[in-house]
């Protein structure tokens, strides 16, 4: 677990601006690091782009991409956390997208959430499938896993 003053601290040191695409995490990663006070020398902005439009006005997810893979995917999570990139002044971004429930389908089962990391030089994606722990713990559980994800990211701009 990510203790998120550790996390702002960790690109405090680095010099290192912060952005976020949320999409069923609605916004809580972004609380999450906004919760610390002095985190605006950090953070610099966050994107909450719950619907298919918002992620292709906000963050120029392409709707061709969205319609062949869907929102919850990989390479939507991978355009998104570029996209958040291209859209701030931030040099390392994460993105979230997934179903959070109740529901899903068999395909995309509720717990299924992709996520993305980007720095200038390179994006990572992954698809966690949390299981049916019901909205609130998907979100929960999604949150500490971009926290996760932004301290590897802050590991890979060190090196």
């Amino acid at each position: 677990m990510t203790d998120p003053e550790s996390l702002l601290a960790e690109a405090r040191a680095l010099g290192v601006m912060i952005t976020t695409a949320e999409s069923c995490t609605g916004g809580m990663v972004a609380a999450r690091l906004t919760d610390i006070p002095g985190s605006s020398d950090v953070f610099e902005r966050g994107f909450v782009t719950y619907s298919n439009a918002a992620k292709t006005q906000m963050l120029g997810v392409p709707p061709t991409l969205i319609d062949k893979h869907g929102a919850v995917s990989e390479d939507v999570a991978h355009a998104m956390a570029t996209g958040a990139l291209q859209h701030s002044m931030a040099s390392l971004a994460v993105s979230i997208t997934g179903v959070a429930g109740p529901g899903g389908s068999e395909h995309k089962p509720e717990g299924m959430v992709c996520f993305g990391l980007a720095t200038a030089a390179d994006v990572i994606t992954e698809t966690r499938q949390f299981g049916p722990l019901g909205r609130a713990n998907v979100r929960s559980e999604s949150v500490e896993h971009a926290l996760n994800l932004l301290a590897k990211g802050l590991r890979r701009l060190q090196n």
